[in-house]
């Protein structure tokens, strides 16, 4: 697939102008907006662009789910283990008016505005004959796949929120939350009439029908070890998200080099790539600035992620081999500002201070220490082919299909690696391994704090709370002592901002 770059007509400029909830719909018809294939790739491009933004994957999204999955600590507001982010985030202790909690809430509902703007004006053709046709029934479907990412992304982070599923106005601004049940509803609806519509006719660097697929296999998965009150308990969820999952299988494979995935442009759009956020000038991700290590180029840049380092150890003692280990973590490099040698944890051991007690995480940032600007080309995969591999491995585990082994193996192989001891000793073994192998492929790229609470609390307690909080490395000068309260470390509070703006929520 080739890189491209969005072309915004006036139309999307005035599309971009009812991001606020509280505006009207754009002055234009919206009509003329999804009356021409053209115009309506366009504002197709504006909804990703919402996506892209500061507040959503360009940053805080980013930040909220990295830094409160218990994986990761941040230097943000302060070099220290109490900063105002590490007392709250780290700690798995969110309280409701962080900045990062409304700007993601913000970021979320503006991309789902813009989606319900495209769905509530667009006509679908039922019979579409030429192009044109073609790529309006394509960019339609994406809207509703757009819809229920985001739902999909709300429902977990926030449990009941306010349904939204026509263009906001004065007088809808006010809306109460939804039962769990009902949004999961919805977005099921939502991914099932994207996989209808879904084509592949606009241009490349925008998802294809299978990444619907993939989705609704995320959702399944979800529900399969989700509480009561969100399942329908004559669905045997497992297999349907295998169901949904094998329709991707084959459709994409895996970069040659995990490295190049994350090196540049080198791994903008490659085979591997099923959901990928553009980044380009005028729609930049804000990667470079905030998540390259301090430093780390000649462009001064923030290094807001470092590792709790049991994950590291754990990474390193399972596959003390793995290439996958350098291109996630950083621990010594030659700062880009005076010359000096950093070196934190594994480098150095001794954990003196905040500063070197733990590896930065690589992957997000520039990884040229010559760059010297803070906008990023480097695009970020929200969906790539090895998670889809390693789902149908989980899956296939719970069903006990016989094919588990297989796909864990898929993923492995491209970094000369074979599956460990774990994954021999039977259904629980193989479950605690391939939950880790999520963690030592994925980490830091949206999907930590979703995969370490799909399988609810106790889950989330014995195998990243506890293990943190107990470890022998744990030092309480430097570490952050995560809180064990379920009521607390399972999902986000609704920013308080928006409690003070919808009448209809309370709490």
């Amino acid at each position: 697939m080739k890189n491209y770059k969005f072309t915004f007509l006036i139309i999307v400029g005035l599309l971009l102008t009812s991001c606020n909830l509280e505006e009207e719909p754009p002055f234009l018809a919206n009509e003329n907006v999804y009356s021409s294939a053209s115009n309506a790739t366009s504002a197709l491009f504006g909804i990703y662009e919402a996506m892209v933004q500061y507040e959503y994957y360009g940053n805080e999204f980013l930040f909220l789910t990295n830094v409160n999955s218990g994986l990761m600590v941040t230097r943000r507001t302060g070099n220290r283990n109490n900063n105002s982010y590490n007392s709250t985030l780290s700690s798995l202790n969110p309280t409701s008016g962080l900045v990062a909690i409304e700007n993601s809430w913000i970021g979320i509902y503006q991309t789902i505005g813009r989606a319900n703007d495209a769905i509530n004006s667009a006509t679908v053709f039922d019979n579409p004959s030429t192009s044109d046709e073609l790529v309006i029934n394509d960019v339609i479907g994406q809207a509703y796949f757009v819809r229920a990412f985001n739902y999909f992304n709300l429902v977990r982070l926030w449990g009941e929120i306010p349904l939204r599923v026509t263009p906001t106005t004065t007088e809808t601004i006010h809306l109460a939350k939804s039962p769990i049940k009902d949004v999961y509803a919805q977005i099921i609806e939502d991914v099932k009439r994207a996989q209808q519509l879904m084509n592949g006719a606009v241009a490349s660097g925008t998802p294809k029908p299978q990444a619907a697929d993939m989705l609704l296999s995320k959702v399944y998965m979800t529900l399969a070890t989700a509480s009561s009150d969100a399942q329908d308990s004559s669905l045997n969820y497992w297999q349907l998200a295998h169901d949904e999952a094998i329709k991707a299988y084959g459709a994409y494979s895996l970069h040659d080099n995990y490295d190049n995935l994350f090196l540049g442009t080198n791994g903008n759009n490659t085979e591997e790539s099923i959901f990928e956020l553009q980044s380009v000038v005028g729609a930049t991700l804000d990667h470079t600035r905030a998540f390259t290590p301090n430093w780390y180029t000649k462009a001064a840049t923030f290094g807001w992620f470092k590792i709790n380092i049991e994950n590291y150890d754990l990474h390193a003692a399972t596959y003390p081999s793995d290439p996958r280990l350098a291109t996630t973590y950083v621990s010594t490099w030659t700062r880009g500002n005076n010359g000096s040698t950093e070196k934190s944890y594994p480098t150095n051991t001794a954990r003196s201070n905040f500063g070197n007690s733990f590896p930065y995480f690589f992957k997000l940032g520039s990884r040229d220490a010559n760059n010297a600007v803070r906008e990023t080309n480097k695009n970020f995969k929200i969906y790539r082919y090895a998670d889809l591999l390693l789902m149908l491995s989980e899956i296939s585990n719970e069903l006990q299909n016989g094919q588990q082994m297989t796909y864990v193996s898929e993923v492995l192989d491209r970094v000369g690696l074979t599956p460990h001891v774990g994954y021999a000793g039977g259904q629980d073994s193989f479950r605690t391994a391939i939950m880790k192998e999520y963690q030592f492929e994925l980490i830091g790229e949206g999907h930590d704090w979703f995969n370490n609470r799909r399988r609810g609390y106790n889950y989330f307690l014995n195998t990243i709370i506890n293990p943190h909080n107990t470890a022998a490395s744990f030092k309480g000068s430097v570490d952050v002592l995560h809180a064990t309260d379920e009521t607390i470390v399972m999902s986000i509070p609704i920013a308080v901002a928006e409690i003070n703006a919808n009448n209809e929520i309370s709490n």
